[in-house]
C-alpha cells in the first residue's frame, strides 16, 4: 500500500525533464515564428510611419507659411521710403503683419522665414522681431532683433518661394521697390530636388506696386531710359 502511495505521488509531482525540454521547444519555435512575423512587418509599418509623420510636418509647415504670407501688410521701412518692407528670393522672406500670439503685444511684426543649419542640418525656420523703422530701409543690412526661431520643416524636404505680381508672371527674386506681390507660391522639393508638391497663397493686403508690376529686377527708370525726355520726366 506504501508503495502504491509513493508510486501515485512520483506521478503527480509534476513535469518530467523530457516534458520539460519539449515544453522550451515548443515555446522556442513561437517565439521564433513570431520574431519572424514580427520582422517582417515591422519595417513597413515604421516606414509607413515615418511618411505619415513627415506628411503631417509638410502640411503644418504649408499652413503656416500660408496664413503668415496672407496676412502681409503694405508697410513701409522708413519715412522716406514708399516701397513696403517686402524681400523675398527663393529661399527666404521677411515681411510685416499684424503680431499674433498669446505672448506678443497688439501691433507689428517683422517676420523672416528663411533656410538655416543647425546641428541636425538644414531646417526652415520663422523668426519675428516687433516692428521697428529701419534706418536704411533694408532687412538685410539693418540690425533687426528675430527672435522665437520655431522650425517649420526639416530635410529631407525643402521649399523654395516665388512671387508674382498682378500679371502672374513668377520670379524667384521679388524686387524690394515693386510693392507687395499679390502672390506667393511654395514648391516642395524632395531629397533629390524634385518638386513632389506646389501651392501658392495670394496676399490680402493691397499689393498693387506703386510704380506697377515690375517687367524685370531693375529699377524704373533704369531700362527704360531711352523713353524719357531728357529731362528726367517721362
Amino acid at each position: 500500500m506504501r508503495s502504491m502511495l509513493v508510486r501515485l505521488w512520483r506521478s503527480n509531482a509534476g513535469f518530467t525533464m523530457f516534458e520539460a525540454l519539449v515544453a522550451l521547444a515548443v515555446m522556442g519555435l513561437a517565439f521564433g515564428v513570431l520574431a519572424s512575423v514580427t520582422g517582417a512587418w515591422l519595417p513597413p509599418w515604421n516606414r509607413g510611419l515615418l511618411q505619415t509623420q513627415r506628411n503631417e510636418q509638410v502640411t503644418v509647415a504649408l499652413d503656416r507659411l500660408a496664413a503668415d504670407l496672407s496676412a502681409a501688410e503694405f508697410v513701409t521701412p522708413n519715412r522716406d521710403n514708399t516701397a513696403a518692407l517686402f524681400r523675398g528670393d527663393d529661399s527666404s522672406i521677411v515681411f510685416v503683419r499684424s503680431a499674433v500670439g498669446p505672448n506678443n503685444r497688439p501691433g507689428l511684426e517683422i517676420v523672416r522665414i528663411g533656410e538655416m543649419t543647425d546641428r541636425a542640418g538644414r531646417a526652415l525656420v520663422r523668426a519675428q522681431a516687433p516692428f521697428v523703422l529701419l534706418p536704411t530701409g533694408d532687412p538685410a543690412v539693418d540690425p533687426i532683433p528675430f527672435r522665437d526661431p520655431v522650425v517649420l520643416l526639416r530635410g529631407p524636404f525643402r521649399i523654395t518661394f516665388a512671387y508674382a505680381g498682378p500679371r502672374g508672371d513668377w520670379r524667384a527674386i521679388w524686387p524690394p521697390w515693386a510693392g507687395l506681390p499679390t502672390t506667393v507660391r511654395f514648391d516642395l522639393h524632395d531629397a533629390d530636388g524634385t518638386i513632389v508638391l506646389s501651392t501658392a497663397t495670394r496676399v490680402r493686403a493691397n499689393a498693387a506696386a506703386p510704380q506697377g508690376e515690375p517687367a524685370n529686377d531693375a529699377r524704373p527708370g533704369e531700362s527704360q531710359a531711352a523713353s524719357n525726355d531728357g529731362t528726367g520726366r517721362r
